[in-house]
C-alpha cells in the first residue's frame, strides 16, 4: 500500500522560508521520480518541481525557479521541498507524488501571508 505524508506546512510571512518534507512508503522509492505538486484555492494542481530517482536532475516551474528547491534522501525514502523567499501566490496545499503510481497523500498546507 503506497503512503505519501506530507509535512512542515504552516503560516509564514512573505519573504519567509519553509522546508516540506515527505515520507514514502509502498514502492520502490530509491528509483523513482518524485514530484512536489500544489494546488492553490479555485485553481487546478500544478507541478512545481521534479527530481529523478538519484537526485542528479531537478526541474522546476518557471514560478518557482530559484526560490525553490527538491532534494531526496533515498536511505530515509524522503523527498523535501525547501521554499525560500515565499510569495503570497505561493499558497496552497503541497502534495509529493511519485511518477508511477496514481495515489496522492493528504498535502501540507502553506499559507504566505503578513
Amino acid at each position: 500500500q503506497v503512503q505519501l505524508v506530507e509535512s512542515g506546512g504552516g503560516l509564514v510571512q512573505p519573504g519567509g522560508s519553509l522546508r516540506l518534507s515527505c515520507v514514502a512508503s509502498g514502492f520502490a522509492f530509491s528509483s523513482s521520480i518524485m514530484s512536489w505538486y500544489r494546488q492553490a484555492p479555485g485553481k487546478e494542481r500544478e507541478r512545481v518541481a521534479r527530481i529523478s530517482d538519484t537526485g542528479g536532475t531537478t526541474t522546476y516551474a518557471d514560478s518557482v525557479k530559484g526560490r525553490f528547491t527538491i532534494s531526496r534522501d533515498n536511505a530515509k525514502n524522503t523527498v523535501y521541498l525547501q521554499m525560500n523567499t515565499l510569495k503570497p501566490e505561493d499558497t496552497a496545499v503541497y502534495y509529493c507524488k511519485p511518477l508511477v503510481v496514481s495515489d496522492w497523500g493528504q498535502g501540507t498546507r502553506v499559507t504566505v501571508s503578513s
